[in-house]
């Protein structure tokens, strides 16, 4: 989620952890990034989301944030264990990156590592650590947004070509979805309206919950409403929000 407003994800958040071992297969972990200020609040757990007291804390508790970052596993490389637990977070210019990936990546480790070494085993956090690594050797000082938006694009596309890899990124200022075979966005604004999720029984009124200047985007991997028109990002393509608008 981007936003321009401190938002929960309560509504969307409960959509999505029914497909971790309900209504999907991605069982073998969970996680969540709320960024706050220069922090984010991180909830990991490598065990089914459906049937977590911690996710079902998640659900209720309107933690409000202006990015947020969430994924369910389906493990393919890699034991399921915390340190194999999307999102991963590491530091660059003093800001907290946060990365979560959907695919598998033939050869990625055979690429050099200088600055970032992952903790766990599978490929996506390697990915994520070669992602940071070729940004900070590119540019040891923070570029202005638009030379890092073509280099992120650059790096995510050569991801792109070892295998399936769509990618969530943010810095804590910008949320970078690249697409490899499927990702949908909608972005809410006045009017609002109501919204009925598609894994759960549950509908939201956003005109009741919402100020009229509020924006919020949220990317999911296939849409989480029945009721509401998602826009689909195309394979090889990155799109990028800032305060909940696509810049």
């Amino acid at each position: 989620m981007s936003a321009n407003v401190p938002t929960d994800v309560c509504f969307s958040f409960s959509g999505l952890i029914r497909r971790g071992g309900v209504t999907g297969p991605h069982k073998d972990g969970w996680g969540i990034v709320f960024y706050e200020g220069k922090g984010c609040r991180t909830f990991l757990e490598p065990k089914a989301g459906a049937y977590s007291e911690i996710a079902r804390l998640v659900q209720e508790y309107p933690i409000k944030s202006k990015i947020v970052v969430a994924h369910i596993r389906r493990a393919n490389v890699g034991v399921v264990a915390l340190e194999n637990t999307h999102p991963f977070t590491r530091e660059l210019w003093g800001e907290n990156w946060t990365f979560a990936h959907n695919g598998r990546l033939i050869g990625i480790k055979k690429r050099k590592l200088n600055y970032y070494r992952p903790i766990g085993t599978t490929d996506s956090e390697y990915a994520f650590c070669w992602v940071l690594d070729s940004v900070r050797r590119r540019f040891p000082l923070k570029p202005s947004g638009k030379v890092l938006i073509l280099l992120i694009k650059k790096l995510l596309t050569e991801l792109n070509e070892l295998g399936i890899s769509n990618v969530l990124l943010s810095d804590g200022t910008r949320l970078y979805a690249y697409c490899s075979t499927s990702l949908s966005w909608i972005t809410r604004k006045a009017p609002f309206g109501k919204a009925t999720l598609i894994d759960k029984d549950l509908q939201v009124d956003f005109q009741k919950v919402t100020s009229t200047k509020d924006v919020v985007t949220v990317i999911a991997t296939k849409p989480l409403t029945a009721n509401e028109h998602w826009e689909v990002i195309s394979p090889g393509e990155l799109k990028v929000f800032l305060d909940g608008q696509l810049i």
